[in-house]
């Protein structure tokens, strides 16, 4: 196994007036998302945004992208007639396919100071051209047990589970919001990244056994086996399950 660890002080971070933007792979700007991957994941942003604000309208094409709501509630409009208000604990799943418009706000008007945090992943499907869709299932009550729980997957072994269904057959998406003192495990992959949305976790993964992390701490593992975890507070994280790279998954 090899393990990198990025702290939150050292993400990517961009902001404006409405937007505060804190990203594990660079993302804003001139950048090759693909070539900044780590596995299939292309895009991990830790994103903020104001009452009253978000996205205009804008296109997207042959991706998969995900988004977790943290804090507050995200409206979400598409050109394919999808128009949805996602609270905190609800996932959203969009698949661009060959093209779609979507605009993404913060549900909440300006005169309520209720900010909206989400964190939105990207990754590449296995098939091309695909007919756009959008997805949303709220996971609070299945994540208050404290055990992982599979939210988005593409893998066969999750068709039968309530995951919502994405188009990328090497991935699977786990959310925990383990108590504190509670152990959880989550599994080995050819790559994984773990990262902390909320509390203190200490974790177990070669080289870095012992090691602490907090909010905005971000793990990259390469040919790992389980990574087990223990909250020292109350805590919330996302893993990635990845069984392929950019130069399997992505189609030619």
């Amino acid at each position: 196994m090899t393990a990198t660890l990025i702290r939150a002080a050292d993400r990517y971070f961009w902001n404006n007036e409405w937007l505060t933007s804190r990203q594990s792979f660079p993302g804003t700007g001139n950048f090759d998302i693909f070539a900044n991957a780590h596995g299939v994941l292309a895009m991990h942003n830790d994103d903020e945004v104001v009452p009253g604000e978000g996205l205009d309208s804008h296109q997207h094409q042959n991706m998969e992208i995900l988004t977790w709501v943290v804090e507050g509630a995200v409206e979400h409009r598409d050109s394919h007639g999808h128009t949805e208000v996602i609270s905190a604990g609800g996932l959203g799943a969009m698949t661009a396919g060959r093209g779609i418009r979507h605009s993404e706000r913060n549900a909440n008007g300006r005169r309520s100071r209720q900010k909206l945090r989400v964190v939105q992943m990207w990754v590449p499907p296995h098939t091309d051209g695909l007919d756009p869709d959008h997805r949303t299932r709220d996971f609070t009550e299945a994540l208050a047990a404290g055990r992982p729980v599979v939210v988005a997957s593409g893998r066969s072994e999750h068709a039968a589970s309530d995951a919502l269904p994405i188009a990328n057959r090497f991935a699977a998406l786990h959310i925990a919001r383990p108590g504190a003192g509670r152990r959880i495990d989550l599994p080995g992959a050819p790559f994984g990244h773990l990262y902390v949305v909320g509390g203190e976790v200490v974790v177990e993964a070669g080289d870095l056994t012992g090691c602490v992390m907090t909010e905005g701490d971000a793990l990259r593992l390469t040919d790992g086996g389980t990574i087990t975890l223990t909250a020292s507070t109350d805590a919330e994280i996302v893993y990635w399950e990845m069984h392929a790279g950019f130069d399997v998954a992505r189609p030619a």
